[in-house]
């Protein structure tokens, strides 16, 4: 099993292509999954200019014609040079999978194949064909840890040579690490707003920062779940604002609702009352939070809450197909339940 961990990127990432053709590289950290997935088409030589040298591809252009991946991946270049073929929004769609069974059976394609897949479970597809490969390079991204923020905090800060105080590394620390992308984004306005000051303190991160780690989607998620729509439509104005994925408030409020899902099961077999089931099953839950789960419990009904989240799935799997429309994919779903959720209230 070729699997990459997060600390062995940086030097994997050097001789990637002299020793692997196909890189799978998923998570639920997005911002992660596309920087590795850039880097690794850098690496390559590919221009992104040339469309003999790189062809870019999303998961649902295979949707039509199965076969096609396939043979982008072993057609010969015009000029007899190795190609980059780079398929992004992937899951568990079954072309995806039949392709890449083939080329996990198979001796090493003609050309060079990264995908970039979404949050895959244990025991998924992708996984389950990837994992064992000893062609494919599977590259896992999970939310940054405390020594790989600081690690970015470094690089980032020392592009500007800007020094940061203990305190305010701390501080900093506290903020980021939901999203690569987004924690990238904040230290950089970081670096901005201190430029020209010898040493970043404390203050400064608590003028310019927000909380990266969870910019507003705890916020968005539980504007989701009370109805309150104007609170939604502030909180998805900061996201927007923030460069945070929007994806991410999606993500979360399917996970909100599954997690309801089977706390409401828990109640209604054991017929339990919405405290009891929190003192088992939400025992994880942050105490400020805990109101308003016990209250969406009492409201929401198991049908409502299977309807919302099949709507939710259905907004991921149309934001993977068409990302250019993500943002308005994301709101107007979000909206759709927050006005539901209203409705059980009622």
């Amino acid at each position: 099993m070729a699997e990459i961990k997060s600390h062995e990127f940086d030097r994997f990432v050097e001789k990637a292509v002299d020793a692997y053709k196909v890189f799978v590289i998923y998570g639920p950290d997005r911002g992660l999954v596309s920087e590795r997935a850039t880097l690794l088409a850098a690496k390559t030589g590919a221009s992104s200019d040339d469309p003999f040298a790189m062809l870019k591809l999303d998961v649902s252009d295979l949707q039509g014609d199965p076969g096609r991946l396939l043979d982008e991946v072993n057609s010969l270049g015009l000029f007899g040079d190795a190609k980059l073929i780079w398929l992004r929004g992937a899951a568990n769609e079954k072309p995806l999978i039949d392709a890449l069974q083939i080329l996990a059976d198979g001796r090493p394609p003609a050309n060079i194949l990264i995908v970039e897949a979404g949050d895959l479970k244990k025991g998924a597809g992708l996984r389950k064909i990837a994992e064992p490969a000893k062609t494919i390079a599977i590259v896992p991204c999970y939310a940054d840890d405390a020594r790989a923020i600081q690690g970015l905090i470094d690089v980032e800060l020392a592009a500007d040579n800007l020094r940061i105080n203990s305190a305010a590394r701390s501080r900093l620390v506290e903020l980021l690490g939901g999203d690569r992308v987004a924690s990238r984004n904040e230290i950089r306005k970081l670096a901005l707003y201190c430029r020209g000051a010898n040493t970043i303190e404390e203050h400064h991160v608590d003028e310019i920062i927000g909380d990266a780690s969870s910019i507003s989607t705890d916020e968005a998620v539980d504007a989701v779940l009370v109805g309150d729509i104007a609170s939604l439509q502030r909180s998805v104005q900061k996201i927007v604002a923030s460069k945070t994925p929007i994806f991410l408030v999606l993500q979360s409020c399917l996970k909100q609702l599954q997690m309801l899902d089977m706390m409401k099961c828990e109640m209604e077999e054991k017929k339990l009352q919405p405290g009891q089931v929190m003192m088992t099953l939400g025992r994880h839950i942050h105490f400020k939070r805990k109101p308003l789960i016990e209250k969406a419990l009492r409201n929401w009904s198991l049908p409502a809450l299977a309807r919302e989240a099949e709507r939710l799935q259905a907004a991921v799997l149309a934001s993977r197909q068409r990302q250019s429309l993500e943002p308005d994919i994301a709101f107007h779903a979000l909206m759709a339940v927050a006005v539901q959720s209203r409705r059980q209230q009622a």
